[in-house]
């Protein structure tokens, strides 16, 4: 069940309360980049979601306080079994990992024995337990270098994430047909008419974008790919094709520079927002702390099979998760 601010929080100092809690409970609070300003403010790390379980499992936390969606703070306890994880709001999903239910991936992978399993970290723990191998966005090129071309692959939950890996590698994948519902919101339309306002700003987009964005792309790649693509970039103005709290964390890093969210359908929408990642607030937060719930708990066996798709993961990937990208176009 949720837990949910009440009344009762009146006149409450939360940030001191944070403070104080994370003391006392030992604790690392993480943030990802799609999170409210207030909470990446507060957080130890702010980062990509694998970063950040990494992150936490290297530290001597007792407590993982995740400012994400789930699969990020179950993702943070298949790496960290010991540790207490709790999620501010037991509701905070995916619409990537939502697409994609283990039975029916099962019944899917069934159906295509020949095939390994390419996932998508954007998956739940039990469609992580039926991959073979996990990628991330900064990954998912260095790792499908290196599975022979004979090799039949299925690819999900995300299919436009899919499809440019697909494209760029000459590579046919069955694909699962999931998708972000933020990264779907952005207009083409709308791009095109923003890019003619800023005739020479680049576009940043994320891989989960549809084709029709990335063709317009002057760089794809991971969250932490796109911050690194606007520190090196020569001009001082970006359009940023990712959800918009992102934005936060350039302004902060780069204040000379001018940051510009890709526009939804009708061209001034907050549909890029995602609605799962807003559902963690301060107060929440503050509750998790306080009485250690919403806790995630993952079955010992279950959490197991899937963290061996992420130790294959990491094995590939040789120092490219956090840290690299899919590279400028």
């Amino acid at each position: 069940m949720t837990a949910q601010p009440s009344s009762s929080l009146a006149g409450i100092d939360l940030r001191d309360e944070i403070e104080r809690l994370r003391r006392e409970r030992k604790a690392v609070i993480l943030a990802h980049y799609y999170q409210k300003p207030e909470l990446q403010d507060l957080a130890d790390f702010v980062g990509d979601s694998l970063e950040l379980s990494r992150k936490a499992a290297a530290s001597e936390a007792q407590v993982i306080a995740f400012c994400g969606v789930r699969f990020m703070a179950e993702t943070a306890k298949i790496l960290s079994p010991e540790k207490i994880v709790v999620l501010p709001d037991v509701n905070a999903g995916c619409s990537l990992e939502d697409s994609c239910p283990p039975e029916k991936f099962a019944a899917f992978r069934a159906a295509h024995p020949d095939h390994i399993a390419l996932t998508y970290i954007n998956c739940s723990t039990e469609v992580k337990a039926l991959s073979d191998i996990i990628v991330t966005s900064s990954s998912a090129e260095t790792i499908l270098a290196q599975i022979p071309r004979e090799q039949k692959i299925i690819f999900g939950p995300d299919r436009h994430l899919g499809g440019y890996l697909s494209r760029k590698f000459d590579r046919e994948m069955l694909l699962w047909p999931g998708v972000c519902i933020v990264h779907e919101a952005f207009s083409e339309t709308e791009l095109l008419k923003l890019r003619a306002r800023h005739p020479d700003a680049p576009i940043a987009a994320h891989p989960e974008c549809p084709p029709a964005i990335l063709d317009h792309a002057d760089y794809v790649g991971s969250t932490s790919g796109i911050l690194k693509f606007a520190t090196a970039m020569p001009g001082d103005t970006l359009i940023v094709a990712t959800e918009p709290h992102i934005i936060h964390q350039m302004s902060r890093a780069m204040p000379a520079k001018t940051f510009i969210g890709a526009p939804g359908a009708d061209g001034n929408c907050n549909c890029n927002i995602c609605p799962y990642m807003a559902l963690n607030t301060l107060e929440k937060l503050y509750l998790a702390l306080r009485d250690l719930t919403p806790r995630v708990e993952i079955e010992e066996g279950l959490r197991r099979k899937a963290k061996a798709s992420l130790d294959r993961m990491l094995e590939m990937a040789a120092g490219t998760v956090g840290k690299g990208d899919l590279g400028a176009r």
